[in-house]
């Protein structure tokens, strides 16, 4: 969401109280406004351990990904670790060093995609690098200073359940799997159990609920017709993006939405 920033910070309330993101992602939207009072959180287990241990364990992250990146990676060495982060995954073994397997990883699978297969391991090809820092030690740091110092809440749940407390003035930001832009793309599948259109219609609902109890909320999604369906009556800014992660360089840009209810 960095190129998006501008975007967002324009059309952000500029009161509000508690500030929610019930689908966190790369945290680019929280770090940007620091709040001093958040719940974030995802259904990816892997994701959310990444958070808790970079607020809890940074050092330990920062030293295995520094380990992984003294040796020079081949595609054998890849699977290796590709390999020994589905393990992990297959154990729930959510510690320090899985989160360092998946920073690493995704500097070194193909786009820095993240997709996982109906078991819920990692499949992304090897991207073909082999050498170079995986990981910006004084940007972890800062992170996790921010997450100690102040009150960020943590969760890996349903986004409808983390929602429930929200209350009138508290600022919600929506930032779900996207709507598939043509009807021959899939859902997507960030998560074992992907994000189906029943899901988008329950997320539908969750923003006229909050719209209807004076909570302030923004969405972002594709700009396709089943979007403005669902969010018909409320404000819709049209922006156009950059898609870095297609396979085809020719499709690299698209349109997105910014949806408000104030």
């Amino acid at each position: 969401k960095t190129q998006l920033l501008d975007a967002i910070s324009a059309r952000m309330p500029t009161v509000y109280n508690d500030y929610y993101e019930p689908f966190i992602g790369g945290g680019s939207v929280l770090l940007f406004l620091r709040p001093e009072k958040a719940y974030i959180n995802d259904t990816n287990e892997q994701l959310i351990n990444l958070y808790i241990q970079i607020r809890d364990n940074a050092e330990s992250v920062i030293e295995v990904v520094t380990e992984l990146d003294s040796s020079p990676c081949d595609k054998e060495m890849y699977y290796k670790i590709r390999e020994r982060y589905n393990t992990k995954i297959t154990s729930n073994e959510l510690d320090f060093e899985c989160a360092a397997l998946m920073i690493w990883i995704n500097k070194h699978c193909f786009n820095g995609l993240y997709r996982v297969n109906g078991k819920g391991l990692f499949n992304v090809p090897y991207n073909n690098k082999v050498r170079g820092k995986s990981i910006d030690e004084e940007n972890l740091n800062a992170i996790s200073e921010f997450l100690q110092s102040y009150d960020i809440s943590i969760y890996c749940k349903d986004f409808e359940i983390v929602c429930r407390d929200v209350q009138r003035d508290d600022f919600v930001y929506l930032d779900s799997p996207y709507v598939p832009v043509n009807d021959t793309a899939d859902f997507t599948d960030y998560t074992k159990d992907g994000f189906t259109l029943e899901d988008h219609e329950r997320l539908a609902e969750l923003f006229h609920r909050l719209d209807s109890i004076g909570a302030k909320v923004m969405l972002s999604n594709n700009d396709v017709p089943l979007v403005h369906s669902l969010y018909s009556g409320y404000n819709i800014q049209k922006l156009d993006v950059k898609r870095m992660i297609n396979s085809n360089a020719a499709k690299r840009t698209g349109k997105e939405v910014l949806i408000t209810n104030y």
